[in-house]
């Protein structure tokens, strides 16, 4: 396919609002003239982002040219510092990607498509890569043309065409653009690749590239199927008891490749990258398998799996909540809760805290503490918390995490309205102020998933 400003525009994601990630080199130079030319047809609102990871002297030499080619198309350029620098253990070229991508998401508005500048070639090396890596399906899949990130949309145009016809786009418009040095360092795996093995390969079979994207393109239709599947095992086996668990009994009815791809997908549904195989596979063992009433739990990177009470949970990595810690509110607007959602509160007919004690006292919020107690509204009798949460079966790791909403220093209410202490319950049949609970950055600590590591 010969790329032109007309076969651009026939892939290109339909919005209103783009943004470009701008590196400077040829394929994102070459994207931001497309783009350029696109706003010139037709009204939409664009922009160029660029990333500085302060990895290499040139980097400064590379934010000017950027600015001025921006400036010569007259586009807004944004100009994003980040520490690019890998940690122990981490791959250099995996720390810089993932600096980079969190930097664009932050940047991102619901409804912004980011576009990407990589394309046929990279979808190539891609799926060598990840088949050197021994990925699954899903690796294998390689990149999507779009996929959702953060508030918006991650959008690759150009995967329809080659390396050289992105070449030739470039040298007809007399583009000019920089060259990363860092580009033939054959150290990175991306490089040996590019530079060693793809040569040879295009060699013997000239239609190497256009053959492997193709084969991407043939696991990505197969990963599609597969998560419909996921999905209605997925339903099948949700918790009658918390929508966000899983019933043990349920999954143990399913085959154990059924409940491999099942725990797979659940745990991407939840917003965390899937553990290694050997490692998904121990937790179908011990977890899913093994009887008995102990409660195992298996971590890994992103988080851990747990069992408890015949359901399966999963729970993002991080350490209790300080119990010292304390927040007033004025219940108006939303509270953020640093890691764990965020509360609102609103005015609703049934159970909920009388609105007259509501509007005249200090609120403030805050978490448990050793001895706390109330009288739950509609009991007799004041009660530990901690009696309350293994009354309603709350998993232990979840119980310093319910936030508690204090009307001048008094429990009021607890997590959301699951929990409303007698002494400032209202009336249920009159119109109450209701507490809501969001948790949803307890489970979803990512957003989205990842962008299938582009390069």
């Amino acid at each position: 396919m010969r790329l032109s400003l007309e076969s651009f525009r026939a892939g290109l994601h339909t919005g209103t609002a783009y943004r470009v990630a701008f590196s400077g080199g040829l394929d994102s130079a070459v994207l931001l003239d497309l783009m350029q030319e696109v706003r010139r047809l037709s009204a939409i609102d664009l922009r160029a982002i660029h990333i500085h990871h302060g990895l290499l002297p040139e980097a400064d030499a590379w934010c000017r040219h950027c600015a001025a080619v921006a400036d010569k198309y007259g586009i807004a350029l944004d100009i994003l510092r980040v520490d690019g620098r890998p940690k122990p253990g981490e791959s250099p070229e995996a720390a810089a990607r993932t600096a980079r991508y969190l930097a664009l998401e932050g940047l991102l508005r619901p409804g912004d498509i980011l576009v990407t500048a990589q394309h046929l070639d990279d979808q190539a090396e891609t799926l060598l890569l990840q088949l050197l890596r021994g990925a699954g399906l899903a690796g294998l899949a390689a990149m999507p043309n779009a996929a959702p990130f953060g508030p918006g949309l991650l959008h690759r145009p150009l995967l329809p065409f080659s390396r050289r016809e992105v070449l030739a786009y470039a040298r007809a418009r007399g583009l000019n653009w920089i060259e990363d040095p860092s580009n033939r360092d054959e150290r990175y795996d991306r490089n040996f690749i590019r530079r060693r093995i793809m040569p040879q390969l295009a060699g013997r079979w000239p239609a190497v590239v256009a053959n492997l994207s193709r084969s991407a393109g043939h696991c990505a239709e197969a990963v599609e199927l597969l998560d419909k599947h996921a999905d209605v095992l997925t339903a099948a086996a949700a918790a009658a008891v918390d929508s966000g668990s899983l019933d043990l009994d349920a999954v143990r009815k399913f085959q154990p490749d059924e409940q491999r791809l099942l725990l797979r997908r659940w745990i991407r549904n939840r917003g965390l990258r899937a553990p290694p195989a050997k490692l998904l596979e121990r937790m179908r063992r011990e977890i899913v398998e093994t009887a008995g009433e102990h409660s195992p739990t298996i971590a890994w990177t992103d988080g851990e799996m747990r069992r408890y009470r015949h359901c399966i949970y999963l729970v993002p990595a991080s350490a209790d909540f300080d119990a010292s810690w304390t927040a007033a509110w004025s219940g108006e607007t939303p509270l953020m809760l640093a890691g764990n959602g965020s509360l609102d509160a609103s005015l609703q007919p049934g159970p909920g805290i009388d609105p007259d004690k509501w509007r005249g006292g200090r609120i403030s919020v805050r978490y448990r503490r050793d001895g706390d107690r109330i009288e739950p509204a509609g009991r007799k009798g004041h009660r530990e918390l901690k009696k309350l949460f293994q009354e309603a079966g709350l998993p232990p790791w979840l119980r310093n995490r319910q936030p508690i909403v204090c009307i001048d220093g008094r429990i009021a209410a607890i997590g959301d309205n699951r929990w409303l202490a007698s002494e400032f319950a209202g009336p249920p049949e009159q119109a109450n102020v209701v507490v809501r609970w969001n948790p949803e950055t307890v489970i979803n600590c990512r957003n989205g998933s990842d962008p299938a590591s582009p390069p």
